[in-house]
């Protein structure tokens, strides 16, 4: 029965599709109750008595949402500008991705749930060709998956430290000394070695990664870590085309800090193994950094033999109007390592030979992947490719930014710092207070929206978004600000 009802609704969105857009049958946003409505609150007071959801918008109804249109059991529907935090790269019920999942190489996968590491699927070389191989970064041609952005995150980190121990010690071959003593958290087998993070940078939320996020308080406080070191992230002036030299500055000493905080580590003895980067901070605000600093940052690495990883869990899969955000970069060379998930649907890093562990294990769970996900992810590339998706979220994003532009001059006590690379877009408020005022207000009039850092309100739209939705978020947002 729940069989023939999923392909009776396959042969429904179908349907739909020959129908209408990509927004199935919405052309703009709809709100006829408070928000959250009456039956949001219910729903939430009931998840309340079993688990905690004091952060919850509201509660959506996924099975009536299309596109970039997000619907609540209330009856209300939003254009979406958050994406469940910039996931999901085709927005809602796509035809697309509603077609790969009557696969039955999904449907195998899914009841089987191959444990990859020991046991892979027959096809799963074919599986990864089609889909992540298509997109690795240049210079960058060894994958891994995982299932989440954290945890591809916190194997990045192990894998740069297994090489930079196996640099120091001239092998990758453990001694027996060495095998003996991390059994009891000691040296040499339990080597003084760090990574290096940035202020204001968030990398998730489980104990190693936790360790290097420094987005908010809240996040970290009551939880133990290591004390690595962090060195100062770029606090740019906006628009950056009118503080070109004060920034140069910023970023100038900005590098000498990574420098100085490396040098200082290592002296004492704890080794900086790799420094670990977002290519925009998104948790921290939206904070950008220019290509020269990228660079900078990377030469001063290579100079002390630590790994560049690049953090692209958020900003990678497109929404820069590059693939990934550090092409925007010019480097000389690739980054080391590349972790991503999101917009990805599953998560993993890219990385160049090096960073390969020979022995087994050593880079393992259970799942290390979802392969069913890899059939939905060569759909999105598909739909990408046929779509001209890059280039529309090139197009959208220089809507969006013109029209947050214009806000930006009209209502300068409101909205600030404008800023932005494709639909990766964001401004400021002058206060946490107002920031958050103005997002519920615009969540009132149908805008589904984010804050991140201290007093952001960020766009992470779906890479089916238009300039026409660039201009109802616009509309609404204006709405927003003459409501305070």
């Amino acid at each position: 029965m729940q069989r023939k009802n999923f392909l009776s609704q396959v042969k429904l969105f179908r349907h739909l599709s020959s129908l209408t857009t990509d927004d199935g049958p919405y052309v703009k946003p709809y709100v006829k109750t408070a928000v959250p409505g009456p039956l949001s609150i219910e729903k939430i007071a009931k998840l309340n008595e079993i688990s905690h959801n004091s952060t919850a918008h509201f509660v959506a109804d996924y099975a009536n949402s299309h596109g970039n249109y997000l619907a609540d059991v209330d009856g209300n529907v939003y254009l979406d500008v958050l994406l469940q935090i910039s996931s999901i790269p085709l927005g809602y019920n796509h035809p697309a991705l509603v077609e790969a999942m009557s696969s039955p190489l999904v449907t195998n996968m899914m009841i089987n749930r191959p444990a990859l590491g020991m046991l892979p699927a027959q096809e799963t070389y074919d599986m990864l060709q089609e889909s992540l191989m298509r997109v690795r970064p240049k210079g960058m041609d060894y994958l891994q998956t995982m299932m989440c952005g954290s945890c591809s995150v916190e194997n990045a980190l192990k894998a740069a430290m297994i090489k930079y121990r196996a640099d120091q010690r001239g092998t990758p071959i453990p001694t027996d000394l060495e095998l003996d003593s991390c059994m009891r958290q000691e040296a040499p087998g339990m080597p003084d070695l760090c990574f290096l993070t940035f202020t204001s940078a968030f990398h998730g939320r489980t104990l190693g990664a936790l360790s290097l996020t420094r987005s908010k308080a809240i996040h970290k406080v009551d939880i133990p870590g290591f004390k690595w070191p962090c060195a100062k992230f770029p606090e740019l002036k906006y628009p950056l085309t009118d503080h070109v030299t004060k920034n140069k500055e910023e970023e100038a000493r900005c590098l000498e800090d990574v420098r100085q905080k490396i040098v200082e580590s290592n002296e004492k003895g704890l080794y900086v193994a790799g420094a670990i980067i977002e290519p925009i901070q998104s948790e921290g605000g939206d904070n950008h950094a220019s290509p020269e600093f990228f660079q900078g940052l990377q030469s001063i690495l290579t100079e002390f033999n630590a790994a560049f990883v690049v953090d692209e869990v958020q900003t990678g899969g497109g929404a820069t109007g590059k693939f990934w955000a550090h092409e925007h970069w010019d480097l000389p060379t690739p980054p080391d390592i590349l972790t991503f998930s999101k917009k990805m649907l599953s998560g993993g890093y890219f990385c160049k030979k090096d960073f390969l562990p020979e022995q087994g294990y050593r880079i393992f769970n259970t799942w290390m992947g979802d392969p069913a996900r890899l059939v939905l992810l060569k759909a999105v590339f598909d739909v990408m490719e046929r779509d001209g998706l890059l280039e529309r979220t090139r197009k959208s994003g220089d809507k969006l930014l013109e029209g947050l532009g214009g806000l930006e001059q009209k209502y300068p006590d409101i909205i600030q710092d404008v800023r932005g690379v494709g639909t990766f877009c964001s401004f400021s408020c002058p206060t946490a207070a107002m920031r958050d005022k103005l997002s519920s207000q615009a969540r009132k009039h149908g805008l589904e929206n984010g804050g991140n850092g201290n007093r952001s309100i960020r766009f992470r739209p779906a890479l089916i978004f238009t300039e026409s939705h660039a201009q109802i978020a616009v509309d609404i947002l204006e709405k927003a600000v003459l409501d305070l």
